[in-house]
């Protein structure tokens, strides 16, 4: 099952894990961006029922980003305390997606 509880068992091989990985890793970057969003939004709001409101959403959003954090380390997507892992991590899926590119660059070259 992958981060939105789809199975992806029938995608096989590296490439249903790293589109697991890329869900993911978007996943937790819109989140992120909606918590900042959400900071910002209650530091302006203009009465207590808003700020309110907002707060809860921030509450719903920090869950979820500490849900899809621990998706992530579990899985092996994620080392937020091992830098050398991380950037070797960061280093492999910059080499799949390039890979990637000169595949579909090549494909349409031949077309």
């Amino acid at each position: 099952m992958n981060i939105l509880g789809m199975n992806t068992g029938s995608m096989g091989g590296a490439m249903g894990g790293m589109s697991d990985q890329v869900i993911a890793t978007d996943f937790l970057f819109a989140t992120k961006s909606d918590i900042k969003m959400l900071a910002r939004a209650i530091n302006e709001s203009a009465t207590p029922e808003v700020r309110q409101t907002l707060t809860q959403y921030l509450n719903d959003s920090i869950d979820k980003h500490e849900a899809i954090t621990n998706y992530m380390v579990r899985n092996g997507y994620y080392y937020p305390n091992d830098l050398s892992k991380q950037l070797g991590l960061d280093i492999n899926a910059a080499q799949t997606a390039t890979n990637l590119t000169d595949q579909q660059q090549s494909q349409q070259q031949q077309q």
